[in-house]
């Protein structure tokens, strides 16, 4: 039990530091970082706070910054992990009538990925097996969204994504849009699950509270048109045993699970491609878009 004395004095060390934000001129900045102070505060009380602990989170985040360069962002995969990219996503993307809904952006977006024709393969230097996506993009009232920009991208098959090999190689991603008519369609690769980044201190974290680094199978997306919301989302593969173990980074959510159905050696493919005699899978994925001010 904490005596009304000792409350009292811990009392006032959050009522000083939040007072010292009274000045601050922007009142958004004001609001964060006092509700910050008194949340923080709160916690420390809470759990009663040692000096060990305190100075262990500092050496733990110091070591995430080390370790975050411009490839590697484990401050994103700590937001991650501990769900608040999630529930920022929660909070910014408000559910709007069929609006296709947002998951994590996560760390391996890359902003100049090569654009490619409708149809085309994303794939690049990565390796996989065939997967032919398509699907329409629309607002909420079934208006299809002619060029609307797509940005796709996934890991390979053996779960590193093109950025993670350090050798400037470019597969798995690329950019393209829509065509007149609101419809994509392009050839990608079937997606697998693979553990995010745990050779840092992030991994050290999920491997002492006996957390899987794994995340389900997925393609990443991401929709951006004139007058609608920005769409960051991914699709997941329906039947992936890693849904139901558990998503390292809580981004699964029941509407982007997708049939991706396997076609067998020799099937035709919807544009004739040949594929050497390799089975295929294919998906469709129709996004819906919000409207900008929602």
């Amino acid at each position: 039990m904490v005596s009304i004395e000792q409350s009292a004095v811990e009392q006032h060390i959050v009522e000083t530091v939040v007072a010292s934000f009274e000045g601050t001129p922007d009142p958004r900045l004001k609001q964060v970082l006092q509700s910050l102070t008194r949340h923080l505060h709160a916690f420390i009380r809470d759990v009663r706070l040692t000096e060990p602990e305190w100075n262990a989170a500092i050496e733990f985040l110091t070591q995430v910054g080390h370790i975050t360069d411009d490839k590697r962002q484990e401050f994103v995969l700590l937001s991650d992990v501990f769900g608040a990219s999630m529930q920022t996503i929660a909070v910014n993307n408000t559910a709007y009538k069929n609006a296709t809904e947002a998951t994590v952006f996560g760390p391996f977006f890359v902003d100049d990925a090569p654009e490619i024709p409708l149809g085309g393969d994303i794939a690049g230097n990565a390796e996989g097996q065939p997967c032919w996506v398509e699907g329409t993009v629309t607002d909420t009232d079934g208006n299809p969204v002619p060029h609307a920009r797509i940005d796709v991208w996934e890991c390979d098959e053996d779960g590193f994504y093109d950025v993670q090999h350090r050798d400037g190689r470019v597969g798995g991603r690329a950019r393209l849009h829509s065509d007149a008519n609101g419809e994509y369609r392009f050839w990608a690769l079937t997606p697998v699950p693979y553990p995010i980044p745990h050779d840092g201190p992030v991994g050290k974290l999920l491997q002492s509270v006996g957390r899987s680094p794994y995340r389900a199978s997925h393609l990443h997306f991401m929709v951006v048109a004139n007058g609608l919301r920005t769409l960051v989302t991914h699709i997941f593969v329906e039947g992936d045993k890693q849904i139901e173990i558990g998503d390292s980074v809580f981004g699964v959510k029941e509407s982007l699970i997708k049939k991706f159905e396997l076609q067998e050696a020799g099937t035709a493919t919807p544009d004739g491609r040949d594929l050497d005699g390799r089975s295929w899978t294919r998906t469709r994925f129709d996004i819906v878009l919000a409207p900008a001010d929602v």
